[in-house]
């Protein structure tokens, strides 16, 4: 929440492509069992935070795409990165976990991108 009095005493989303980006974030930060009466919902990536990356990307990649289809079906995921930045030669064996997930709403002729480092999972 941030403080705004344009609005009231704290901002609103006043655009849909804030508000589809901030419903994407939500979804993949949130963890199964996290939301009351949809206990599917959510990648969760918290649980592969201590994981090896070179596991974990396919599953994550998986969840995803199956959470996209279920809760937003008219996002396209057009690029999906990790660790993306780190020095190649510790990107694979780091226990850092950066995503990057760039995605079209093809209805509203929109492109985005979703950056997630490790202090936005936690």
């Amino acid at each position: 929440l941030q403080k705004n009095q344009t609005h009231g005493h704290y901002g609103l989303i006043t655009s849909y492509v804030e508000e589809i980006k901030q419903n994407f974030k939500n979804l993949v930060l949130t963890s199964p069992g996290e939301r009351i009466m949809d206990p599917s919902f959510g990648v969760g990536l918290r649980r592969y935070l201590f994981e090896p990356i070179d596991t974990v990307v396919p599953k994550i990649r998986q969840r995803i795409q199956q959470q996209i289809a279920k809760y937003m079906p008219f996002i396209r995921v057009t690029k999906l990165r990790f660790n993306e930045g780190l020095d190649p030669k510790f990107a694979n064996d780091s226990l850092i976990l950066k995503i990057s997930i760039q995605y079209d709403v093809p209805s509203m002729n929109l492109s985005a991108e979703l950056k997630l480092q490790a202090e936005d999972i936690n």
